[in-house]
């Protein structure tokens, strides 16, 4: 089936935040009582890198169950990211390229981000962004759930007027892209190596391929 629509996942698979994600967290964590020293520090950290990828306030809802809690470490994590990457972020190498040929093969295509429509919106203007694609999608676009939910991706293929969910590729970085793919339907889930997550871990959620980083997709699809 031609592959009508890409949405593709911002960092680590198409941005480059040089590390304002791990940071974030950790000044997340730190305000809500789990310092780097803190006995129960390894295993929250354990449970962030094996979930990059989901929504954010997702992640802080299952450590922090307690109310208020995630809602506070979430506006920490947000503002924290978005002081860092204005100053950091870049696109990755051939990301820019790859999202111009995608758009000349006739494909529409869909940024998708867990981050809050705030921040999206500072990361788009940092990297010159807000007309590179043809849409952009965070949780709140899409009812408020991000991955490993099909929201997003549904909500793309809503929006850009899609006839198959199969006519959709998605690309990520972590198991949680692949995820999110493999439930909306996609014919192509494919994972980069560029970001959080391994080859196992991507296959082992799903992906269909797996490629050094997002400049090959183009010529994946064409094939």
């Amino acid at each position: 089936m031609n592959v009508e629509l890409v949405v593709l996942d911002m960092a680590g698979t198409t941005v480059r935040d040089d590390g304002a994600v791990e940071a974030a967290f950790s000044a997340a964590l730190e305000a809500v009582g789990v310092p780097a020293d803190s006995p129960e520090r390894e295993d929250v950290d354990a449970y962030v890198r094996d979930t990059m990828g989901q929504s954010k306030i997702e992640v802080f809802r299952a450590l922090f169950p307690a109310e208020g809690v995630a809602e506070k470490a979430n506006r920490v994590f947000e503002s924290a990211f978005a002081s860092r990457a204005i100053e950091v972020a870049e696109p990755l190498p051939g990301a820019e390229e790859a999202i111009d040929k995608l758009r000349a093969q006739g494909r529409r295509v869909c940024l998708s981000t867990g981050f809050s429509a705030r921040t999206r919106d500072a990361l788009l203007a940092r990297l010159g962004w807000t007309e590179l694609a043809d849409l952009v999608v965070c949780p709140a676009d899409a009812g408020g759930r991000g991955r490993p939910f099909p929201d997003m991706v549904l909500t793309a293929v809503l929006r850009l007027g899609i006839t198959d969910v199969r006519a959709v590729a998605v690309a990520g970085d972590t198991g949680f892209d692949m995820l999110t793919g493999r439930r909306a339907g996609a014919s192509v889930a494919a994972g980069v190596l560029t970001g959080a997550h391994d080859e196992a871990t991507l296959r082992a959620h799903g992906a269909t391929h797996v490629l050094g980083s997002v400049a090959e997709l183009p010529g994946v699809l064409e094939r």
